[in-house]
């Protein structure tokens, strides 16, 4: 952001800085110091009536609370070190006695504004918790006190709720400034242990937005560089665009004060102004009196260039840089409120209007849920993806596939997949265990069921880990789903994510069963009509009278411990050579390969009928099981359908925190039509 103080003209010119079709005004004449006769006149006189009418529009925002709208507003943030004289600066400006004492005006901001007001005596009230209080100028203190505690509690906290003290005097700039309260490191007087960081967190709330014009007030007796102020305001305010800085105490160090100021160490992008304020019993026509003899004969002082030095050019200095900074911001502020005001009437037409009758209740339930049907077919049956475009764990049939490989490389990669392991050795068991009065070298079907269960055994936990999974992810998936178009009905969202998740219990619990047969269905009969299983077997068959050589050959030393067969690779052998009876070596080895040859075929015959299980059932829970969904939620009573008359608390919080803000919003857009009329019609009579 530029510079505020960047004319010199009055409000009107000022305004033109948005308005450049209209012609510029004269430019205002800088104050003179002439004496005790200037110091006598109002602290400034010119462009209050100007620029009035734009303050008092941002005063009304402010009141309304639009900044809680997320809209920020040109604000004059008065900060400074504790004991920097802050307090003092603020009553010469406003020229009324403001509270000093420690704990009675530092716990909360303090907005003050300003009135320029032509009729005789003063008006002081305050406004905090939507009233209006009057007070007498010596009860300011005792007022203050008494809202900061309805405010911010009794004792030493800091709250960043403001109190707004308005003053209306004749001779007053039209000037609106928060006061912050002093930064202090210390706690004193019962203050909490971190009272710096409570400091720190409301002026950085108040500084941060480049809407903000930073007063910075530094006491002439300390380096600027260490001043807690600066370094909060340069964190924000780095090249000091937006800060202007008054040195208070000057007839306390007044040596070396105007190199301090000319040299600006400290980035003071709006520049300086030097004061002396009040002392002791003085009057403020005194003050001024004093402040204009200081600076006239003071041989140090006296040295300030004219143009940075009292309170009344802080006072212009201050005016013209709101002026300039209102003006500048008056363009964005409309267009916010506006964006703003669409925004929330949008997102109110779009809540669910309450429900009022049985019908209404049923017609809602009954859309959100065919909403939500669709959105499964979707997402688990069609693999369509527009609703959740970025959220790939809802892309429900990508994700079954994934699920589905993954199961299908563990069946392969299991232990019982490993078929060179312990080569024949659980084949002659089942064998031995197979023997009865029967033909010579006759294969027993039993030995091969056997071997055949006790291998499905120990895979069968896989397909139901499959299944299990499956349709947890399938109960994560309808939950999302429902909470989502449901999410403006509470009691139906609660209704709804029960009624489905016993849906999917019920479903996964079938499937489950259904996956058991057919592992058990595996167990009872080894059969295929696959042809890949006899071309298997044939070809590892044709390995047999090499494998038996090995086995058997004796003039070979030493011995081979190991025989590579295609489709098995490198098998271990010693251990079969204890083995004399030929034939049963032969008999394991057939059936070997018969396992081997049957197994490839049995693991391709798992996976598939999984894939199809699953997508049977997930078929059916999209197209026709949801709509149990309705009948559980309609119940016996119709006490599901009750209940959704009632709205939750959040919705109806929700809906009345967006009609208050459009009420906020309405208002204030009717604020910015009258303040630009009052601008057009202005510059409509200087043409």
């Amino acid at each position: 952001m530029g510079s505020y103080d960047e004319a010199d003209s009055g409000s009107i010119g000022v305004i033109n800085d948005y308005k450049d079709s209209q012609p510029a005004n004269p430019p205002m004449e800088e104050p003179k110091v002439v004496g005790a006769a200037a110091a006598q006149a109002p602290i400034i006189s010119s462009y209050n009536d100007k620029i009035r009418p734009l303050l008092d529009f941002i005063d009304r925002l402010r009141l309304l609370m639009v900044m809680k709208e997320g809209i920020q507003l040109p604000t004059i943030v008065v900060v400074g070190d504790q004991s920097s004289g802050k307090s003092s600066v603020l009553e010469s400006l406003a020229g009324v006695n403001l509270p000093r004492s420690q704990g009675i005006c530092t716990r909360v901001p303090l907005i003050i504004r300003l009135q320029n007001h032509a009729r005789q005596g003063l008006e002081l009230y305050l406004e905090y918790n939507g009233k209006t209080v009057p007070v007498e100028e010596p009860q300011i203190a005792t007022a203050i006190n008494i809202a900061t505690d309805e405010v911010a509690g009794p004792g030493k906290s800091i709250s960043d709720i403001p109190l707004t003290l308005v003053v209306k005097k004749d001779g007053v700039p039209d000037l609106t400034m928060v006061d912050l309260p002093g930064i202090t490191r210390v706690p004193v007087h019962g203050q909490p242990d971190n009272i710096y960081e409570q400091i720190r967190d409301i002026i950085m709330q108040y500084i941060t937005p480049k809407e903000s014009i930073i007063l910075n007030v530094l006491s002439a007796t300390v380096d600027f560089s260490t001043c807690e102020s600066i370094r909060m305001s340069q964190q924000v305010d780095k090249n000091g665009e937006r800060t202007l800085a008054v040195v208070t105490k000057v007839d306390r160090a007044p040596e070396g004060l105007v190199d301090k100021v000319t040299a600006d160490d400290v980035n003071i992008g709006l520049g300086y102004v030097c004061v002396r304020n009040r002392i002791g019993d003085e009057s403020y026509e005194e003050a001024r009196k004093e402040e204009a003899r200081l600076f006239e004969t003071n041989a140090h002082l006296s040295r300030i260039d004219k143009s940075i030095v009292g309170v009344h050019v802080l006072a212009q200095k201050l005016v013209r840089i709101q002026a300039n900074a209102i003006a500048k911001c008056l363009p964005e502020i409309v267009k916010n409120i506006s964006a703003k005001l669409d925004a929330n009437v949008s997102e109110l037409e779009k809540m669910p209007k309450a429900l009022t009758s049985i019908a209404d209740a049923t017609q809602a339930m009954m859309r959100i849920i065919q909403a939500a049907k669709e959105s499964l077919k979707k997402l688990l049956w069609r693999g369509e993806f527009d609703e959740y475009p970025e959220d790939n764990t809802k892309h429900g049939t990508a994700r079954f596939v994934e699920m589905l490989n993954r199961f299908s490389d563990e069946l392969h990669n299991c232990e019982e997949s490993n078929l060179s392991k312990d080569f024949l050795t659980e084949e002659i068991k089942g064998l031995e265990d197979a023997r009865g009065i029967e033909l010579p070298n006759f294969l027993p079907c039993e030995a091969f069921l056997r071997i055949l269960r006790r291998k499905v055994e120990r895979i069968s936990y896989l397909p139901i880990k499959l299944s299990e999974k499956y349709w947890y992810y399938i109960d994560d998936v309808v939950m999302s789903v429902l909470t989502r178009h449901s999410e403006m009905y509470y009691h139906l969202k609660v209704s709804a994510k029960g009624a489905a998740h016993n849906l999917v219990q019920k479903l996964r619990e079938q499937s489950i069963n259904r996956v058991k047969e057919i592992v058990e269905m595996e167990k009872l009969t080894g059969y295929t009509c696959n042809p890949d299983y006899m071309m298997e077997w044939n070809k590892l068959m044709k390995q047999q009278d090499h494998f038996m050589n090995q086995i058997s050959v004796t003039n070979m030393r030493p011995l081979p411990c190991s025989v590579d067969l295609e489709g098995l690779g490198e098998i271990q052998i010693e251990h079969l050579r204890k083995h004399s009876d030929v034939s049963i070596l032969q008999q394991a080895f057939d059936l070997k390969m018969r396992m081997v040859a049957y197994w490839k075929v049995f693991k391709v015959r798992l996976v598939d009928s999984m894939a199809l299980h699953l997508r049977y059932h997930v078929h059916n829970l999209v197209h026709n099981d949801i709509d149990e969904i309705v009948k559980e939620l309609m119940g016996p009573d119709g006490h599901g359908i009750k209940m959704m008359l009632v709205e939750s608390p959040a919705i109806v919080a929700k809906r009345e925190k967006l009609k208050n803000s459009i009420k906020v919003l309405k208002e204030s857009k009717d604020s910015v039509a009258k303040i630009m009329d009052g601008i057009f019609a202005y510059d409509a009579c200087l043409v």
